[in-house]
C-alpha cells in the first residue's frame, strides 16, 4: 500500500508535527508499505529519509512571524499526487490543505485527515468570541469531515468538536513517545548542576517560543516559587517569536533561555535531569514535549484546559487552572513528593504511549 503523508507548517528543525509525521512514516515502512511525505520547504527537493520515507518538499515562501513555518499552494500539491498516485492519503492539516478531501475523493484514494488542532480553539485566539468560533468551527467541521473518509483524532480533547457535530466517521488513536530516546538514564547530574547553579530544583520548558504556548505562564511561575522563597531554576529550551518579549518579562528572574536546542538528545539530557516539566500551552491537542518529559522521568504540570488533562494523571503530575499561581502550588507538591515514586510514575505513564501502538492504530484507521 503507498501511503501519501501531506502536510504544511512542517517544522524546519524540529516540531510535534515533524516528530509524529517521522514516527508515523517509519512504522508504515517497517510494516511493509511505501511512503511518500510531502511537505513545503525552501527549495524542491527529493530525498529518501534514513527510515524508507521518501521526501518531497516542494518550494513554499515563508510565513511572516512563524519562525520559518512555511505552506505550499494546494494546486502544487494536487500536481505532485497525480505522479505520485496514492493507495491512501494521510493528510495532517486541517486549514490549507483542508480540501484535499475532495481531490481524493474525485480521484478514488481513500483518505484520512488527522486533526492536531482545535478549529474552535485556533478560532478564539484570534479574539473571535467563543459562541461565534464554534459556529464556525461546527460548520467547517461538518464540511471537512464529509469529504473523508475517516478523521483521526488523537484525544477525546481534540474529538469534542466533532462530537459536538455527531461526525460519524471518527476514530481516536493516541500519538505515541520516543521510548528509547527520551529515558530517565539520560540524565546528567553535571550538566544539571551548571544549569542550577545555587538552585535546589531545575524546572524546564521545552517548545517553541510562540503565544499559543503561553511560555509566559511558565516565567511568571517561577516568579511566585521565588517570591515565596523557593530557590528554583527555570531553563527554557525552544525559540520563537516571542523570545525577546519573555526575556524582558523574566528580567531579574532564575531563568535561563538555552535557545534552540538541535540535538534530539541534548532536549533528552535536560528533560531527564529536570524536576518538573511545565506545559502551560491551554490548546494542545496531544502534547508531545509533555509526553517527552514523562518518558524521561519527570512529572508535569499542564494546563487543564488542554487535552494533556487526559495524559496527566496523580503521582506523574498535575493538570491546574490556567494561572501562575496554580502552576507554582503544582510544583511545589511535586517537589514535596518522594522524588524516587514521582519519576517511575512518570515513567509509567510514558510507557502506555509506545509508537508501535500508534502505528497499528493508524493503519486501522487507513483500512
Amino acid at each position: 500500500m503507498h501511503i501519501v503523508q501531506l502536510a504544511n507548517f512542517y517544522g524546519p528543525r524540529s516540531g510535534g508535527l515533524r516528530t509524529a509525521l517521522h514516527h508515523l512514516g517509519a512504522g508504515y515502512v517497517a510494516s511493509g508499505h511505501q511512503v511518500t511525505l510531502v511537505v513545503p520547504g525552501q527549495r524542491y527537493a527529493d530525498e529518501t529519509l534514513p527510515s524508507g520515507v521518501r521526501r518531497f518538499s516542494l518550494p513554499a515562501p515563508q510565513i511572516p512571524g512563524t519562525g520559518g513555518y512555511r505552506a505550499v499552494d494546494p494546486h502544487r500539491v494536487r500536481a505532485v499526487l497525480k505522479r505520485l498516485e496514492p493507495d491512501r492519503l494521510e493528510v495532517s492539516d486541517r486549514l490549507t490543505l483542508r480540501g484535499m478531501g475532495v481531490w481524493a475523493r474525485r480521484n478514488g484514494v481513500p483518505s484520512m485527515v488527522i486533526s492536531h488542532e482545535r478549529l474552535d480553539r485556533l478560532l478564539e485566539q484570534f479574539l473571535m468570541p467563543e459562541p461565534v468560533a464554534r459556529r464556525v468551527a461546527d460548520v467547517a467541521n461538518r464540511r471537512m469531515a464529509r469529504h473523508y473518509d475517516t478523521v483521526v483524532c488523537t484525544t477525546a480533547f481534540a474529538r469534542a468538536e466533532f462530537d459536538r457535530i455527531a461526525a460519524p466517521n471518527v476514530r481516536r488513536v493516541p500519538l505515541g513517545v520516543d521510548l528509547a530516546t527520551f529515558a530517565p538514564a539520560r540524565r546528567d547530574d553535571g550538566w544539571r548542576h551548571t544549569l542550577t547553579g545555587n538552585a535546589d530544583a531545575l524546572i524546564v520548558h521545552c517548545g517553541r517560543l510562540s503565544p499559543e504556548k503561553h511560555v509566559e505562564r511558565s516565567v511568571d511561575t517561577v516568579a511566585e516559587l521565588t517570591e515565596a522563597g523557593h530557590r528554583v531554576r527555570l531553563v527554557i529550551a525552544g525559540d520563537g517569536p516571542r523570545r525577546r518579549a519573555l526575556e524582558r518579562r523574566a528580567r531579574g528572574l532564575p531563568v535561563t533561555f538555552l535557545g534552540f536546542l538541535s540535538g534530539r538528545g541534548d532536549v533528552a539530557r535536560l528533560l531527564a535531569s529536570a524536576d518538573v516539566s511545565l506545559a502551560p500551552g491551554p490548546h494542545e491537542t496531544f502534547g508531545l514535549a509533555a509526553l517527552e518529559a514523562l518518558a524521561s522521568g519527570t512529572p508535569v504540570v499542564v494546563s487543564a484546559s488542554s487535552a494533556l488533562r487526559e495524559i496527566v494523571r496523580p503521582g506523574c503530575g498535575e493538570a491546574v487552572d490556567d494561572r501562575a499561581p496554580a502552576f507554582a502550588g503544582a510544583v511545589t507538591g511535586l517537589l514535596d513528593s518522594p522524588e524516587d515514586a514521582r519519576r517511575a510514575a512518570a515513567r509509567a505513564r510514558a510507557e502506555e504511549f509506545a509508537w508501535p501502538r500508534a502505528v497499528r492504530g493508524m493503519l486501522s484507521a487507513h483500512t
